[in-house]
């Protein structure tokens, strides 16, 4: 079975998250067959303005320690802005990896049942020329971090195993068409001695016809839907973010099964 975004009309009900929460969680990178600690990463909420409406900030940074800038750099910050009913309005991804050091930036907007956005990147280190697009849909667009935002909110119970979730992201770049699959649930141990029920999606790409594995999401299986667990396949790698920790949640962690 499989779920689309089929019209514009971007609004949704945040059921999930209150402003003021704040997500603390370990990195961890595969040298060599070998995991190794290799720097943390935030995830806040807050509420703000946007061109002086009501809105809700994301903050995502993550950080390499110095001990690990040898084998691999990485200082991303990626910054959204939504409407209050989880529309997006604004991505920001400042991205320091190895030798290179990009900004990414989209605006959305909305007009006569369509969605529209606005992308630049640009390179500052190696300097190469801007690029920028526009594109518009009769779907929602979304970024990385607003379509966790909404995906925060959604039912489980509507899901069924193997059910697939379309819909358009924006870049920085491009607008790609990307798929989450409803994996089921799963017991995950954080690093807090803390093991939780999970919801298990997974974010895959297809390339020449072939089902390849980006991200797969561990979501506390409570009304938080909090991330648990982040495994990420990445071009020179892979990493796993673990959750530590988390204050300002907006509901009690129920999805706890054991705790040390």
């Amino acid at each position: 079975m499989t779920t689309g975004f089929a019209q514009a009309q971007c609004a949704a009900k945040n059921e999930a998250f209150k402003s003021g929460e704040h997500v603390m969680y370990d990195l961890y990178f595969n040298w060599k067959f070998i995991w190794k600690k290799v720097g943390m990463a935030s995830l806040t909420t807050n509420s703000t303005t946007y061109r002086s409406q009501p809105a809700f900030r994301f903050n995502l940074l993550s950080v390499g320690s110095k001990k690990t800038d040898f084998f691999f750099k990485m200082r991303d910050t990626l910054t959204c802005y939504v409407t209050e009913k989880l529309e997006p309005l604004y991505f920001r991804k400042a991205a320091e990896e190895g030798d290179r050091y990009t900004v990414d930036e989209a605006w959305f907007s909305y007009d006569g049942g369509l969605s529209s956005v606005k992308q630049k990147r640009t390179w500052h280190k190696p300097v190469r020329p801007t690029q920028e697009m526009e594109y518009s849909d009769s779907r929602c667009i979304f970024d990385m971090l607003s379509i966790l935002a909404q995906a925060r909110s959604y039912d489980p119970k509507d899901y069924k195993v193997g059910e697939k979730i379309l819909f358009p992201m924006a870049t920085g770049r491009k607008v790609e068409e990307q798929t989450l699959i409803y994996r089921g649930k799963e017991n995950v141990k954080a690093n807090n001695d803390t093991t939780y029920r999970c919801l298990v999606f997974s974010f895959v790409e297809y390339k020449k016809g072939k089902e390849k594995e980006v991200i797969t999401f561990f979501v506390s299986d409570d009304k938080n839907h909090l991330p648990i667990r982040l495994d990420m396949y990445l071009n020179f790698g892979s990493a796993k973010a673990f959750f530590k920790s988390v204050r300002g949640n907006r509901y009690p962690m129920t999805s706890v099964v054991e705790k040390k």
